[in-house]
């Protein structure tokens, strides 16, 4: 029981998904307990997360912990193999950067999903300058993943893009991730999806 990993999440939120990839990157095995949300909260989510009282909520033994990349950086730092961080400080401290950026512009995303007319116009205005930046300053074009060869922190903290936007451009009749604009971000999104 002490060492039993559980994760309460949904299979549609993007925060729920960054903490299984790191799961199944570390090799950690875990229960998931799927949340019916909106709907319901459980009883149990209530009483691991009863600030937020949201997902993803990762448990190990007993000690809940909350916020997907908080949790991300716990897994990091508690199994140690199959390394998602940098190991030279430097790089440690850009990885955190970008994690930072993709924490304070991905959501973005989803407001093209949930708007219209003006308010989509500024959500989409945002998006385009995340991928514009990410396209010029992430490093993208000298590597597969943003740390290197295999998927770090930085690409499951951006891993939404890959996993959602198509479905997201499909849904509301907008290409915004178009591979002539965006040609390094296009093919990590390729990389990240057959991974």
């Amino acid at each position: 029981m002490a060492d039993q990993v559980r994760l309460f999440g949904t299979w549609s939120s993007p925060f729920s998904t960054r903490v299984l990839w790191a799961l199944k990157l570390k090799g950690i095995p875990y229960d998931y307990i799927e949340e019916d949300l909106p709907y319901e909260k459980s009883a149990q989510l209530l009483m691991y997360n009863p600030v937020h009282k949201k997902i993803p909520v990762f448990v190990h033994g007993e000690k809940p912990i909350c916020e997907s990349m908080v949790i991300v950086e716990y897994i990091e730092k508690t199994w140690l193999q199959n390394p998602l961080l940098p190991s030279d400080p430097y790089e440690r401290a850009m990885a955190r950067f970008w994690v930072k950026f993709a924490e304070d512009t991905a959501p973005a995303i989803w407001m093209v999903f949930r708007t219209t007319g003006e308010e989509q116009e500024k959500a989409k205005k945002k998006v385009l300058e995340m991928l514009r930046t990410i396209e010029e300053h992430a490093g993208l074009d000298k590597k597969r993943f943003f740390g290197g060869d295999s998927i770090g922190i930085v690409d499951i903290a951006f891993g939404q893009i890959a996993r959602w936007f198509g479905v997201i451009e499909e849904v509301v009749g907008m290409e915004l991730l178009e591979p002539h604009a965006f040609p390094n971000v296009h093919a990590w999104t390729n990389s990240f999806k057959h991974y």
